[in-house]
């Protein structure tokens, strides 16, 4: 009975001890990281432009065996980028 009792409380312990460290590194982290966004600037030449899809078209193709493939349209990303005007 003493040794499960024994056990119980080195486990309960290695579980704080696991738990308290996670804790610890994540608010470590998060304070350690840099915010990924600046503080407006009253009259800044640059901005943010977000993120945003375009269509672009393929046109018909022949392969290399004279097979015809069909035009066909698709989505692209365009990251979000900064705009400076001078």
């Amino acid at each position: 009975m003493t040794d499960r009792f024994k056990r119980a409380l080195a486990l309960g312990a290695a579980t704080v001890a696991l738990a308290g460290g996670a804790v610890l590194t994540t608010v470590g982290t998060a304070a350690a990281a840099t915010p990924d966004h600046r503080a407006p600037i009253a009259h800044s030449r640059c901005h943010e432009v977000p993120g945003y899809w375009t269509r672009t078209w393929h046109p018909a193709t022949r392969d290399r065996h004279g097979k015809w493939h069909a035009g066909f349209w698709t989505r692209t990303w365009h990251r979000a980028h900064l705009v400076c005007t001078r």
